[in-house]
């Protein structure tokens, strides 16, 4: 399963690395010394092979610093050695052991069966012994089963971890992007809760403080009537009221932001009766609006909250709108819907270029956008159409039954 990774392993020693190869160079010292006294008390080899024993067996010992970054290099030079050399076999398992850890077993297979070929024929070779050919045969079996079993072993817990690791790196990737993901949506509904909340209030003070300047300058090029005192300073009570309100709307919403606990304040939680509410600031403006609400009263207070702030904003947006880009111009609002049919909130106001004297009124672009989002969120659909002279905003909403 994890033997279709590359495992990367380091080529270069480090202290642990240095600590393992000298226990390892010294057990395989001494367990070849031990095994070369057992089989020259055993039987009486040939006079090459006692010559050839001890340096053979050192060698392979010393082969086991080169095993790490040659492996099968290192184990194909001791195929020699694992014929004519007893006291070479505890090192050339620790190289097959590395062998089988560090390459894949497809690679390593091929050697292991060289050195069975290798190691069975040995004890004939060496000490003349033709009945034990068997023995030497099931014991060499048994002896790189032991070693292969132990590299592949090994390979497969280095292999895991490896994978592992790759495993919390995608992992961490992964929370990451769900972390950018969600304070990409928080600054999202932030913006878009703000234009909902202040847009509204912004543009009815633009329209007043445009209003008054207009008055004044009409009024100073004796093109008009002069602003009594009483007008000033209802126009400033007016202006001052919606900079109050403006002011405190985002002191709510800030107040959401910082909140722990969730709850909204109760004004950023408006409901349907509440567009009523704009429609008279609309009005106050000079701005003649329209309204029309065909909903049974009782069925709509058992709307879920969500949707009563959804259809607010859309009559909010699009009166904003129509302030913005067609100041003046007559609005209509329209409220309809039943239990089990859809909630349509409908916006309709003439295409008409602000007047001379009109203040325009900045806008990101964003808030139609921003009113499709929260639609959708909602289950519902929002259009907006410019046909015939008529710019309409119009939203359904899914109105369930009861």
């Amino acid at each position: 399963m994890t033997d279709g990774l590359d495992l990367a392993l380091p080529t270069r020693r480090t202290w642990r690395g240095w600590v393992v190869d000298t226990v390892l160079f010294c057990a395989a010292l001494f367990l070849g010394l031990i095994g070369l006294a057992v089989v020259s008390a055993q039987g009486a080899p040939e006079r090459w092979a006692v010559q050839l024993e001890p340096v053979l067996g050192l060698a392979m010992c010393c082969a086991l610093w080169g095993r790490r970054r040659f492996p099968l290099a290192v184990a194909l030079v001791g195929l020699p050695a694992a014929a004519l050399a007893v006291s070479a076999l505890p090192a050339c398992a620790v190289i097959l052991t590395g062998l089988a850890a560090r390459r894949r077993w497809q690679q390593a297979l091929p050697v292991f069966c060289g050195y069975l070929v290798a190691m069975a024929p040995s004890g004939r070779l060496l000490y003349g012994a033709r009945d034990d050919l068997w023995i030497d045969t099931v014991f060499s079996l048994a002896y790189l089963l032991t070693t292969f079993a132990c590299g592949s072993a090994l390979r497969s817990r280095r292999l895991l971890v490896q994978r592992l690791r790759l495993d919390a790196v995608r992992a961490a990737a992964e929370h990451e992007r769900r972390l950018a993901d969600a304070r990409r949506g928080e600054r999202q509904a932030i913006a878009r809760e703000m234009h909902d909340v202040l847009a509204h209030r912004i543009s009815l003070l633009s329209v007043h403080a445009g209003a008054l300047a207009y008055r004044t300058r009409q009024a100073e090029g004796g093109h008009g009537p002069a602003l009594s005192g009483a007008e000033v300073a209802e126009s400033a009570e007016v202006i001052r009221g919606n900079a109050h309100e403006a002011v405190q709307e985002l002191q709510e919403v800030l107040h959401l932001l910082r909140a722990d606990d969730g709850d909204e304040p109760a004004s950023l939680l408006p409901r349907i009766e509440d567009i009523g509410g704009l429609v008279e600031d609309a009005r106050a403006t000079g701005q003649p609006v329209d309204f029309r609400a065909d909903v049974p009263a009782d069925a709509v207070r058992d709307l879920r909250s969500a949707l009563h702030r959804t259809a607010y904003r859309v009559a909010q947006e699009g009166l904003t709108n129509a302030r913005k880009h067609a100041p003046g111009t007559p609005v209509s609002v329209l409220l309809a819907g039943r239990p089990g049919a859809a909630l349509t909130v409908e916006v309709r106001n003439p295409l008409h270029a602000p007047a001379a004297g009109g203040a325009t009124v900045p806008g990101t672009g964003a808030g139609l956008t921003g009113l499709a989002e929260r639609v959708r969120l909602d289950g519902g659909t929002l259009d907006h159409t410019a046909t015939a002279g008529t710019f309409t905003l119009r939203a359904r909403l899914p109105w369930p039954a009861r």
